[in-house]
């Protein structure tokens, strides 16, 4: 039953957020009179002590014991005699272990978005070095039209932004301190929550000591901005993996983040991304685990949320390691710019402008433009041509287009067409630098 009931093996993850709880607890029971100043001073040296022992190895973690909080209470009254007993006057364990688990979210959200950040200026680091290098856009995974790669990357920075944001938005909306609710429905002690909050470096204290001593609101999102991001380094993973194969040939990962095969020495694996795409679902577990806990549970506070904690801890330090080592991989990525421009010859990406053309030029209606398009498909397929490898001569040979202008030759040039595409958020060249202008001042104001 002891090893069943008992937390103390995984929540000691929270010692420091306890002793630190627990120092403000003390400091506002001193400043109401609720405790002595002396007794205060004895519990805040002792607390100190342990916090030192812990890290030092020296402490002793018993299962006995049940758990962090009371671990570190038993000890703490173990060093400094009865003044330790009344460290806990006018809180329970329910807003203890919800204080200590929504600093500790609070203190990792704030690593997140900081490893985020990284992340997103590496990202636009690489792209302002290839804002000129074609590669083929795709949609289905088939070629589409001619775009840039720093385009294609400063999309991801996009994605990373937006998680950026919501840890962001999730700090600010779960700065609320649960202290002093106590079991359920608050406490008869002259205690001011207010300062408790301040001290702990809340914004205030929550609202409702009922809803507060079972609310995991803040643990879920945590979770559920962890799993979003992960999705995004899993999409950013796929892609890696399909441009180092044979098949496409854009990159090449370094040496120092990928393996060979066990019975094959010529092969290159690109077993990081493949871990950072398989760690993606143990994430999306641990939300869904959470999830499945909270949905049936009544008011207030239930054992039932004694689960709530690992599968945090674990999504936390798979979103630490994961964006370190996304950030590594696409920093030491070497990119080949020949083999991503050839690829784009591939599929007739300027399709497109030549339809737009005869809309444009020739006063076409599109769906017309759209099959006089598809005739100069087919006669490009026939000589085995790229449609932007036609000479002038060779496009003439259609019936509808025999006389048109030269000038058509410009348009499905790739890179014309790149950069034919200029509205707001295109990939044009010019469009490109101004995204990455945007993120760069971004990146300086956070």
């Amino acid at each position: 039953m002891d090893e069943f009931n008992a937390s103390v093996m995984f929540d000691k993850e929270l010692y420091l957020q306890d002793i630190k709880g627990s120092i403000a607890h003390s400091k506002m029971l001193a400043l109401q009179g609720i405790i002595t100043t002396e007794d205060q001073t004895k519990i805040e040296e002792g607390l100190l002590k342990v916090k030192d022992e812990i890290e030092n190895g020296d402490f002793i973690w018993k299962i006995e014991d049940e758990d962090v909080h009371m671990a570190i209470e038993n000890r703490l009254t173990a060093i400094i005699g009865d003044a330790g007993g009344r460290l806990h006057t006018a809180r329970s364990r329910n807003d203890q272990v919800a204080t200590d688990f929504a600093l500790y979210v609070q203190d990792k959200t704030l690593v997140i978005k900081n490893k985020l950040k990284v992340l997103i200026q590496t990202l636009v680091d690489i792209a302002s070095k290839h804002t000129d290098t074609l590669i083929p856009g795709m949609t289905h995974l088939q070629h589409a039209q001619p775009i840039n790669f720093g385009f294609h990357l400063m999309a991801y920075a996009n994605m990373f932004k937006r998680d950026f944001d919501r840890f962001e938005s999730s700090y600010s909306r779960n700065n609320i301190c649960p202290l002093g609710s106590a079991a359920l429905a608050g406490t008869p002690h002259n205690i001011d929550r207010f300062k408790t909050a301040e001290l702990l470096g809340f914004d205030s204290p929550t609202l409702s000591a009922l809803d507060t001593s079972s609310n995991r609101d803040f643990a879920l999102e945590i979770l559920f901005n962890i799993s979003t991001s992960m999705m995004h380094i899993s999409r950013l993973s796929e892609e890696l993996i399909l441009w180092s194969s044979y098949e496409f040939g854009f990159v090449k990962i370094s040496d120092e983040y990928a393996t060979t095969s066990s019975i094959m020495p010529q092969k290159k694996n690109p077993d990081v991304p493949e871990l950072l795409r398989g760690k993606t679902g143990r994430v999306y577990g641990n939300l869904m685990s959470l999830l499945t806990v909270m949905k049936g549970l009544p008011l207030a506070y239930n054992k039932d949320t004694q689960e709530d904690k690992e599968g945090v801890f674990d999504s936390v330090a798979t979103m630490e390691i994961s964006l370190d080592i996304i950030t590594a991989v696409m920093d030491t990525l070497i990119i080949k710019v020949e083999a991503m421009e050839e690829a784009c010859k591939v599929g007739h990406l300027s399709a497109t402008d030549l339809a737009d053309y005869l809309v444009q030029k020739a006063n076409i209606p599109f769906r017309k433009a759209y099959y006089i398009t598809k005739d100069v498909v087919e006669l490009s397929n026939s000589l085995n041509k790229d449609m932007s490898e036609l000479n002038i001569n060779e496009i003439r040979k259609i019936d509808e287009l025999k006389d048109i202008d030269k000038d058509i030759i410009e348009y499905l040039d790739l890179r014309n067409s790149m950069n034919a595409r200029d509205s707001f958020g295109g990939t044009s060249n010019q469009r490109t630098l101004e995204q990455i202008d945007i993120f760069k001042n971004w990146l300086k104001d956070n």
